[in-house]
């Protein structure tokens, strides 16, 4: 009897994970674009993925900021919101993301940084809150897009998405991100709909000033 009840639960657990991966991807796909084929908007969101021990980005990570970048010189965006995490003194991700971006001839000042971005939740929450946008277009890995499109429209930031893969992932990452995913929108589903926590904030830094007063 034991045996059939922890059964039923973990059957059931499963599909609640599934349930809610297969929602988010059920939400994004009307909301996906190419680099070509987005309609513009005035800012696109890169998220953090990570240093490497040197301190630049990871391949994941400049694959996103190439992809901002293309979306920047095609006249599609006209500022790029860098958001990560800098909770250490030896870890400054946006300001990674930014230098990588100028080097591929992104004008510093047509980038910001968000330096508490530290998830998901939180870069939607403060692009709105914060950085006082209306709309965005995210960028990030395919991946990804589903839970980061879902988070941004249902905290009220109306958002598409632009998958930044530009080339062949590893085969084990790929799985190791499914399984992730499955995971983190579960959570993210929870935070939005539950809990509704409140990430780090401060002064608003709106990126177009006039537009915010």
């Amino acid at each position: 009897m034991i045996l059939v009840v922890f059964t039923v639960l973990v059957v059931a657990v499963l599909a609640a994970f599934l349930v809610t991966r297969i929602l988010a991807l059920r939400f994004s796909a009307p909301r996906l674009a190419s680099v070509e084929s987005v309609q513009a908007d005035r800012v696109a969101i890169v998220f953090g993925a990570g240093l490497r021990r040197d301190g630049t980005p990871s391949p994941v990570l400049r694959d996103r900021i190439a992809t901002a970048a293309r979306l920047y010189f095609e006249g599609k965006v006209e500022k790029l919101l860098m958001s990560g995490d800098n909770r250490f003194e030896d870890y400054n991700e946006p300001g990674a993301m930014k230098a990588y971006a100028v080097g591929l001839g992104v004008p510093p000042e047509d980038i910001v940084l968000d330096y508490a971005g530290r998830r998901t939740y939180d870069t939607c929450y403060r692009a709105r809150d914060i950085f006082r946008l209306n709309s965005a277009i995210l960028v990030t890995q395919a991946f990804h897009l589903p839970r980061a499109l879902y988070t941004c429209n249902h905290l009220g930031l109306p958002a598409v998405g632009v998958p930044a893969d530009q080339r062949e992932y590893r085969q084990a990452s790929r799985l190791y991100w499914k399984i992730r995913e499955t995971l983190a929108t579960m959570a993210a589903l929870w935070e939005i709909h539950v809990t509704r926590p409140v990430p780090v904030l401060g002064d608003p830094e709106p990126i177009f000033p006039q537009e915010a007063q």
